[in-house]
């Protein structure tokens, strides 16, 4: 995927989502992954040309696992965008002194918590997520069958607690078009022990299986989601 592509996917969400508007900041929760960092990339590009003129700072949570972001402060230093590193002891915390044996909805709480608080005390008014088209069916899958819920996330969501709106400009492109536009991206290496042994792995891993029996299966997942009138679901009697 070349970069002119996923800024057309990503103006495409922003413009059908109303995801940015005029003089807003705007934090990107940068893990140092490939989806944190296509999305980096493309939001410091697209306030080149975007009608909406925003401001745009790169987060990125210490988690205590001793981890290098000495590459994703230069990366962020060649595309002008302010880089912070907040440090925590949320590694400490969940596998040493709670020794959670489910760390990851944990873990994504305590990252969540630490974003928000920068956010807040620095004036920022959106945390913009590298979440993508894939990571929209798993996590439907996910909560049908551990939650026995229809739910899915929202291109942009309003956290009453923090005051902090969340918006997702990737929704709209597919992972594996991601992974290509990344080769050339600083990626950092993922030091949680648990990587790739999450319950969103097997969910990643159960749709690939299905795909290869039904390869539109992913499709008609993400369309189900997104056009919400073709829902047929039983409803309460009133």
């Amino acid at each position: 995927m070349t970069l002119q592509k996923l800024l057309s996917l990503m103006r495409k969400a922003c413009d059908d989502q109303k995801m940015i508007a005029d003089g807003e900041k705007i934090a990107v929760g940068l893990s140092g992954g490939k989806d944190s960092l296509a999305l980096l990339t493309g939001l410091a590009a697209f306030r080149r040309f975007s009608p909406a003129r925003f401001e745009l700072c790169a987060v990125t949570v210490d988690l205590g696992f001793g981890a290098d972001y000495g590459s994703l402060k230069q990366y962020c230093a060649s595309l002008d965008v302010p880089f912070h590193l907040v440090k925590t002891e949320i590694a400490q915390i969940i596998f040493e002194a709670r020794k959670e044996k489910n760390p990851c909805s944990l873990c994504s709480k305590m990252r969540r918590g630490a974003l928000n608080t920068f956010i807040t005390q620095n004036g920022y008014h959106k945390l913009a997520l590298g979440h993508h088209a894939d990571d929209l069916a798993e996590t439907l899958l996910l909560s049908l069958f551990y939650e026995g819920r229809l739910s899915t996330f929202a291109p942009v969501s309003f956290m009453d607690r923090s005051g902090v709106t969340l918006i997702r400009p990737l929704v709209y492109v597919f992972e594996r078009d991601i992974a290509a536009f990344a080769k050339s991206l600083p990626v950092a290496f993922n030091p949680c022990p648990v990587n790739h042994e999450t319950q969103r792995e097997y969910m990643k891993n159960l749709i690939k299986s299905i795909c290869k029996d039904i390869p539109f299966a992913k499709d008609r997942i993400l369309g189900a989601i997104t056009h919400p009138e073709r829902n047929n679901l039983w409803k309460p009697d009133l």
